[in-house]
This record gives C-alpha cells, structure tokens and sequence, in this order.
C-alpha cells in the first residue's frame, strides 16, 4: 500500500508528494479556507460589478444581469474542466490564475466605460464593439473563477488527504460565506464609498495580495526558484497596474464622463439611488439633466414636454396635486401656473435631485424656485409604497412623471397595482396623466400601459406629442436606439368616469388644442389589439 503522506522519492518534482509547509497543518488548512473565503468574495464582486454596470450603461437590467450571469456560470464550468491540467502544479497555476484575474476583474469596469464613452451606442444583444466586451468580460471572470476551485482542492488535499465529501464541503463552506459577504460589501460598502471603478481595483489588489500570498508563503516549496521569481513580478507588475489606474481615476472619469455628455458638465455625484449629471445652464446654453446616463431633462424642449404633460391633466378639479416623480420640479412649474391650486405633494425617490432643484441656479430658475412656494410639500419616497399609505380620494389630479416604462426598475410604476393604487388616491372626478415612453419607438410599451390603466379601472385618452429639439429622443428617456428615430412623447390621461377631453386650458405656451388633436389622432395610428397587462409579478415591458 502506498502511504500518501511518505516523502516524495529522490528526485521526484516538488510538486508530488505532501506539501512542504512552514506551518502546521492545522493553521495550513485555515489559511487556505481564509484564502477560498476572500477568493469568493473577490469573484463574487467582478460579477456584481459587471452587473451593475450592465445595467447602468444598457439600461434593463434583468437582461444584463441574465447575460452576464449566465455566461459566467457557464465559463466557470469550462474553467473548472481546463484546470484540471493544471492539478500537478496546483501552487503555480493557483498563483497565476488569481494574477490574470485580478487584472482582469479590477480593470473591467474602467475597460468598459473607456469603449461606452469613446465609440457610442451599445448596440443590439450580441452586436460587437461595448456588447462583446462584456461577454468577453464576463467569459474570461468565469473561465477565472471556475479555474480556482479544483486548483484549491488540490492544494487543501496536499496538506492533510481527507475523504472527497468532507473536503468539497470544507472548500464550498468557506466559498459561500466568503460570495456572501462580497455580495454584501458592493453594494452597502464599496459602491457608496468607492464607487464602481475604484472598487474594482482594490478588489483586484486585495485578489492579487491574498493569493500570492497564499501560493509564496505556504507552498513556495511546491515552485521552483525561477517560479518565485516569475509570480513575484507578476504580481508586483498586477498591483502596479492597479495602482496607477486608481490614482488617474480621477482624471479617467472626467473624461469619460465628458465624452458621453460633453464638455460642459457642471455637476455629477453618484446618489444613492443613481448617477445625477447636470451640463450646461450658464453663459445661454441649455441645461441638459441625466439621470443614470438618460436624458431627463432638455433646456431646449423641457417647457412642451412638461406643458403636454401637466396642462391637459388639469382642465376640471385641480386644487389638490400630487406629483409622483419630477423632483426636478418643473411638472411642479406647469401645475403652479395655475393659481386656483391649493396643495401639490411631491413623491421623489432620490432627495439628491430635490436638493439640486432648490440649490442649483440653474435648475430652480428653470423650475421657477417652486420649492419656496409654501403650497409644495416634498416627500421622499418610493412611489408605490408612498401610494400605498396615501388617503382615498384624497387629490383632483395626480402626474405621474416617471422614467420610462422600458427600464426595468420602473416596470412596478407602470403595474396595474400601482394604478390600482392611483386609482384609489383620486377623487370621483379625479384624472391621472401618466408618461408611457414614445409612441414611435416602442408602441407596444405605450399600448400595454393603457391596456393596464383599463385594468385599473380607469378610462383613457392617449395622445403623442413631438419634439422639437434634436437630441432629446425618447421623450424624456435617451437611448442609443432612440437618437435614430423620430422623438416624441407618449401620455394617457385617464380617469374612472369616461375619457376625459383633450384640451391646453390657454396657459402653455407652446403647445395648443390643435397638437393634442392630433397628437391623439397619430397615438390611434400606432394602436396595437389585445396588449397584455402588465403586473407586478408579470410585467409586460
């Protein structure tokens, strides 16, 4: 019988035979589990960022996160089949792939941006250029991560030989708990603190750190001098690499950050809830507001868009307002022009855009100061469980001015629970207005969000209006796809007694009975039958 703990015969590479450690086997063991906890923690956090930038760049994030996911499980598969060549030298091949991937992971998200801002749109599901980067990305992490874990269950079997369920188990263990704690620490910890580029390079330098480590110190005798030497500078090279990126990273995200939107960016800050970017607003040129990289608010067409949305909404019973989204505050602008208006309650998610709409000179000149006027009341909130508290009947008119329809995290806003809710808020002769995205690029979004408000109970008009202004496409959402349309906005007016009347009550100033006629003549053109509607647990968007 052969003992696997005897001493490797004369002669025999390094690498057979139990590992030579400079501790005992006991602390040995630990050290590897502690290795295979921050490994997974490492991985776990390439994958998020790849996510969340997925999601932030290309919008629909249930998508993204499907693609990248399953790429990555499946590269992880392949990568676990191709290192079982690598068995034999666990040590070295454990020390390169954790170099390759903490290069790979930590340079991602500045890889990413740099081709989004400097080539443009993404294009479709598996066109090339920023699209086949991501997979790319996310095939060369899984292949990466897969590569670890038979890799690490050499090395652990070298140190103490223990049957195969007690030792996948140990590995796994300490590989959940450590997926569980980086999935914990991006978006809680690294994201609000470091934001997405800086926290993919110190993820990658605490990868490099902990698996050379790992390899020099507890299995050096397993390499060969030259090996040492190799991964030494391999790491230092890693680390370096990762270093300098952190320091321009600065300097790399102004750029970016100019390339998408241009050179006249006065603010940006990452909130909370998204990305907030304001340019221009001074020397005569147009304010331009995004929102997680689409265009919410243009200078040049701003005032038809909000007068289209808000002014139909309020021929009738207007005392009580309430607008759901618009922290920017010009719906809020429109609603206001009318004086007989007692009380307008604002429900925005993100406090950070309320506090640039009262401070920024630019905006709250825009949006006419309307958070100095003592009738607005500001809530922040989500709005659907805002209207889930909210008394019935309690307003003539609500606005829902919300992101479009199109983007994942809105399809809640555009639920029949949500207009179900909305429903309930109304007085008897309340109406609702709600902004369903444009009518020209995605009708069957526009004609499922009035399949839904039927649902809801609610009667509607629909109507589209056009844009004037190049640039602000997708009305008020931009998309790459959208800039090679033709731009216009799609509303509904609803209420639960009929129809109600289209008409511009006198008040705007560029918008007039004869646009919303045939502003709804044109939405009918688009009609699509027999439209699903969208639920919280179905939604159709």
């Amino acid at each position: 019988m052969i003992d696997p703990h005897a001493p490797a015969p004369p002669g025999a590479p390094p690498w057979r035979g139990p590992a030579r450690l400079p501790v005992r086997q006991g602390t040995g063991r630990f050290l590897v589990l502690a290795c295979v906890f921050v490994c997974a923690a490492c991985g776990l956090v390439y994958e998020l960022e790849l996510v969340a930038f997925a999601s932030y760049l290309m919008g629909d994030s249930v998508t993204q996160a499907s693609v990248v996911l399953s790429v990555m499980v499946f590269a992880m598969g392949i990568g676990s089949l191709a290192a079982k060549r690598l068995r034999p030298r666990a040590a070295a091949g454990f020390g390169a792939v954790e170099a390759i991937l903490a290069l790979v992971g930590g340079c991602s998200a500045m890889a990413l941006y740099a081709v989004f801002a400097w080539t443009g749109a993404w294009g479709g599901l598996w066109a090339g250029g920023p699209r086949a980067l991501l997979v790319a990305f996310s095939l060369a992490t899984g292949l990466l991560i897969g590569a670890e874990v038979p890799l690490l269950m050499e090395l652990i079997q070298r140190i103490r030989r223990q049957d195969a369920g007690g030792a996948v188990a140990d590995l796994f263990a300490a590989d959940y708990v450590g997926a569980l704690v980086g999935g914990l620490a991006f978006p809680f910890l690294l994201l609000p603190l470091l934001g997405q580029l800086t926290s993919a390079m110190l993820t990658g330098a605490v990868n490099v750190v902990v698996g050379g480590a790992l390899v020099l110190g507890l299995f050096r005798g397993d390499l060969t001098r030259r090996a040492r030497w190799l991964l030494v500078v391999t790491n230092l090279t890693v680390l370096g690499v990762l270093g300098a990126a952190a320091v321009l990273v600065d300097d790399f995200e102004r750029a970016a950050r100019q390339a998408v939107y241009g050179q006249e960016v006065r603010v940006a800050l990452q909130t909370g809830v998204q990305e907030v970017v304001l340019t221009g607003g001074t020397g005569g040129r147009p304010l331009d507001l995004f929102l997680d990289g689409r265009l919410r608010v243009s200078g040049h067409d701003e005032r038809r868009y909000h007068e289209a949305l808000v002014h139909p909404a309020m021929n009738g019973p207007h005392a009580r307002v309430l607008v759901l989204g618009g922290g920017d505050g010009l719906a809020t602008r429109e609603v206001l022009r009318h004086r007989d208006v007692v009380q307008v309650d604002v429900v925005e998610l993100d406090p950070a855009v309320v506090r640039l709409a009262r401070n920024d000179p630019a905006l709250a000149a825009l949006n006419g100061h309307v958070y100095d006027d003592p009738r607005v009341h500001v809530s922040t909130a989500d709005a659907f469980g805002w209207l889930r508290a909210a008394p019935s009947a309690a307003y003539d008119v609500i606005v829902a001015d919300l992101p479009d329809p199109g983007i994942t995290a809105s399809a809640k806003l555009y639920s029949q629970e949500f207009y179900g809710l909305a429903h309930r808020a109304l007085a008897p002769e309340g109406r609702l207005v709600v902004h369903a995205g444009p009518v020209t690029l995605r009708p069957r979004a526009f004609w499922t969000v009035d399949a839904t408000l039927h649902a809801a109970g609610l009667a509607t008009t629909p109507y589209r209006i056009d844009g004037h202004a190049a640039g602000f496409a997708a009305g008020p959402d931009r998309t790459a796809e959208a800039a090679r349309t033709p731009h216009d906005w799609g509303f509904l007016l609803a209420a639960a007694d009929g129809p109600p009347p289209l008409r511009a009550t006198g008040l705007p100033r560029t918008l007039t009975d004869t646009d919303l006629t045939e502003g709804t003549e044109a939405a009918l053109r688009t009609r699509i039958g027999d439209t699903p509607v969208s639920t919280l647990v179905h939604p159709r968007y």
